[in-house]
């Protein structure tokens, strides 16, 4: 094992994205992560792409780096056998509702009950203080609940949509590991153990309004809510003659170089381009001049001229030239790997750099109760108690899921 995080046991009860994803970040860390699933399998097992039932795409780049533990948790002895590797582990991460935890005879007390130094975290919709707190939740509804949506109306789209991306639960997966982290950095120094509660509305509305307060942080208010800049209906890659390019004039050193080099000089003179705040005063009129102005020359002829100058560009990539990127090929973001069952892929490296502790571990996303008979008898079971729970349906052993709904894109 390697990582920053090598000897830490996290206990994954976590299903779909939010979860799998902060467990992801931990594992590829080094953290040991031991991921339970039911006896339909994680959902994101069944989403096509793939080459054999249970080996969904997305489940294939979430769950690297991690072993997969059946457990009937609705059964007695399938809560036995949780509560006896709760009782090795570091930290326990679920991601269904509390009321869901209680009912599972699972709560914080009872995993406290043989592990009081454990760290007990759960992600899930709502801050149970609240009246929303027994609500479910998806990425799409908290997309909606705070705001986004609106905003993507707001800064000129047609109408109301959710951004193309499980933004919610990423974001809120980041937010669960680094929480988790912050509370084994407290157990460490203090030697207790806690319960944490990540909520997504509550992530997300945090994240949403830290720029979308603005007037609204005053009291009594300054004007409306909103940042004007990001929703600038000229906010979007600009058109050029032929395709279309991502440029940001930021700056009192850029614009008047900016304005320099196509010929406008004069306009460091308008009050509107004089200064940083006169320009976020008319951003909707600077960022119409821009588009104006990049309608007038190529996209290779903007690249080559906002680098002599060295105003900061991007190209606007499509998905296939973002994973074809020059960059990201020349850093090995990209790895060429071989599945053992499911043959040759294309993954994504840890993008963090470590000078003491790199994260070099790298192991394939399991199958379906590859590792059952394993971690089971790391807990203490004999081969033949774990035979008894294989004829009881309390585990499973490397075997396909049984069949989800699904989008009917599954492949045999």
């Amino acid at each position: 094992m390697s990582g920053p995080l090598a000897g830490v046991r996290i206990v994954d009860l976590t299903t779909v994205v939010m979860g799998p994803f902060a467990t992801q970040l931990l594992a590829d860390l080094g953290a040991e992560v031991v991921k339970v699933e039911p006896p339909e399998g994680d959902n994101t097992r069944h989403l096509a792409p793939m080459r054999h039932a249970g080996m969904g795409a997305i489940f294939l780049h979430m769950n690297r780096n991690k072993r997969s533990l059946v457990l009937d948790l609705k059964k007695t002895a399938g809560r036995e056998a949780l509560l006896k590797l709760a009782a090795t582990a570091d930290a326990l991460v679920y991601n269904t509702r509390p009321q869901a935890m209680a009912r599972l005879r699972l709560s914080y007390a009872d995993v406290r009950a043989v592990n009081a130094r454990i760290v007990y975290a759960g992600a899930f919709g709502f801050d149970q203080a609240g009246p929303y707190a027994a609500r479910p939740a998806y990425d799409d509804l908290i997309q909606g609940a705070v705001a986004i949506p609106w905003l993507m109306m707001q800064s000129g789209s047609d109408a109301p949509r959710y951004v193309p991306a499980t933004l919610c639960d990423r974001i809120v997966g980041q937010a669960t590991a680094n929480a988790l982290l912050a509370a084994l950095l407290h157990r460490e120094r203090t030697g207790e153990g806690q319960a944490i509660e990540v909520p997504m509305f509550e992530t997300m509305a945090q994240f949403i309004l830290g720029d979308h307060m603005t007037g609204r942080s005053f009291v009594p208010p300054l004007g409306n809510a909103g940042y004007a800049r990001v929703l600038a209906p000229f906010r979007a890659p600009y058109a050029t003659s032929d395709g279309h390019i991502c440029v940001l004039i930021y700056n009192d050193r850029q614009w008047p170089r900016f304005l320099a080099a196509i010929g406008r000089p004069e306009l460091m003179d308008d009050p509107r381009f004089a200064t940083h705040s006169a320009r976020a005063r008319h951003i909707d009129e600077i960022y119409r001049f821009v588009a104006e102005q990049m309608k007038l020359r190529s996209t290779s002829e903007w690249e080559r001229l906002l680098s002599e100058i060295d105003v900061p560009w991007m190209r606007m990539n499509s998905l296939d030239s973002l994973i074809d990127d020059a960059h990201l090929a020349h850093t090995g973001f990209f790895r060429r790997v071989e599945h053992p069952s499911e043959g040759a892929m294309t993954t994504m490296a840890v993008p963090t750099r470590f000078s003491a502790s790199p994260p070099e571990r790298f192991e394939h996303a399991p199958r379906f109760g590859q590792h059952s008979e394993q971690v089971l008898r790391e807990v203490g079971y004999s081969d033949a108690e774990i035979a008894q729970m294989i004829r009881d349906g309390v585990t499973v052993i490397d075997a396909s899921p049984p069949c989800a709904n699904d989008d009917g894109q599954r492949q045999p």
